[in-house]
């Protein structure tokens, strides 16, 4: 049994509807225009100007006899074709773009990507600049360009050029051409244009700061994108495109996971600091994890160390009470609560503290009154030192 080509073209369309189409044939900006050439003579004929985002451009040439119509025009032909992946299936997609009729007539012609290259070839004929040419005269053709394939495209504007073959009398001819516009392609964001976004963003002081901001800059990227066309981008103020990147930027710094990977390296600074000695230091370090509501337990005791070790004895214990708020269990937590009671001069409630937990240890490997006389020795160094030390390590030991 035979397959007829029309049940090719039928299940060939079909299966191109279920795909989600990435762009639309532009109607409203489709080119239909019927010409005559004199005998023998040249014409030149500009197609519509191409929007921004145009990826294909389909066209038909017809010439008809006397009195002859378009049986159908090419838009509403391509109304059955989804996308342009549709025509280049096989040879079913390029028959059905051929115009049904056509007379006997017949004709070259040449594509050009500037007024100056058409009007040339209508005075000279020259084609040697021409991005097609189409050296077999026909009397109807159809063809599917693509930007990335073409050269026809690529200054946005096209120009048809027209031989007449016939010597004695005047030809008509029907010039069809259909764009396929890309929806995402439409907004502007051209490859360059991404590239300048991508670029000013890793200029900024939050990307400065990720040791890989690839990711971050192309979420930015991305929010930029699906907020503004690249014209209505362009045109902003400097302030609002500032606002526009830190917008952005405040939501990819979260959702890229930036923000885990910047806090872990502001961690670590701010443990070395605070070996060293830099206690005001790592407190600035410590501190934005806190205010951007990211910090773990060790986080809030980190701070609270630090604040301890710089006689901010009443934002530590506010800091402890969060942390106990998170994690009743940490015996970090209590340790440095009973410290900064001590140092407060609330010896009673420290000391019950510092005895409650003298069989545990505080952390995996170190006991809690190891614990206690390293933190003591710490104090010490840092120049906090008091008579209490001694008392508080006769009641655990």
């Amino acid at each position: 049994m035979k397959i007829k080509p029309i049940a090719i073209l039928v299940y060939l369309l079909g299966m191109a509807s279920f795909a989600q189409p990435s762009g639309y044939w532009d109607k409203e900006r489709a080119t239909t225009k019927e010409v005559t050439v004199s005998a023998g003579n040249r014409i030149v004929v500009k197609a519509e100007d191409l929007p921004i985002g145009t990826t294909e451009v389909v066209y038909r040439i017809t010439l008809l006899d006397e009195n002859q119509q378009m049986a159908n025009s090419l838009v509403s032909v391509l109304k059955a074709i989804p996308d342009p992946t549709g025509i280049s299936q096989g040879s079913a997609g390029a028959v059905l773009l051929l115009s049904k009729i056509s007379g006997d007539d017949k004709c070259k012609y040449a594509i050009f990507s500037s007024k100056e290259l058409a009007q040339d070839y209508k005075q000279t004929g020259n084609t040697d600049k021409a991005c097609l040419f189409q050296d077999n005269a026909i009397n109807k053709d159809a063809k599917r360009l693509s930007v990335s394939a073409s050269t026809c495209m690529k200054t946005g504007t096209m120009w048809f050029g027209f031989e007449s073959k016939n010597w004695i009398m005047n030809q008509r001819i029907v010039l069809e051409v259909v764009l396929w516009v890309d929806y995402k392609l439409s907004r502007g964001w051209s490859v360059d244009n991404r590239k300048s976004i991508i670029d000013v963003c890793k200029t900024t002081d939050l990307a400065k700061k990720i040791a890989d901001s690839d990711e971050y800059c192309v979420c930015v990227l991305e929010k930029i994108q699906n907020r503004y066309r690249f014209t209505e981008y362009n045109a902003l103020l400097a302030a609002e495109k500032t606002k526009a990147f830190r917008d952005a930027g405040k939501s990819c710094y979260a959702e890229t996971g930036a923000s885990a990977t910047l806090f872990d390296k502001e961690r670590t600074a701010a443990a070395q600091l605070t070996a060293n000695g830099k206690y005001a230091e790592a407190i600035s370090k410590l501190q934005p994890i806190i205010s951007e509501g990211k910090a773990k337990v060790a986080d809030y005791n980190a701070l609270a160390t630090n604040y301890i070790l710089t006689r901010q004895y009443d934002k530590a214990l506010k800091l402890l009470r969060e942390a106990e708020k998170l994690d009743s269990t940490e015996l970090l937590t209590q340790l440095n609560i009973a410290h900064a009671d001590l140092l407060k001069g609330d010896y009673s409630h420290a000391k019950s503290i510092y005895k409650k937990y003298r069989l545990q240890n505080a952390t995996d490997t170190l006991s809690w009154i190891e614990k206690v006389k390293q933190d003591f020795a710490t104090f010490e160094k840092a120049g906090i030192s008091s008579p209490d030390f001694k008392r508080i390590l006769n009641v655990i030991e």
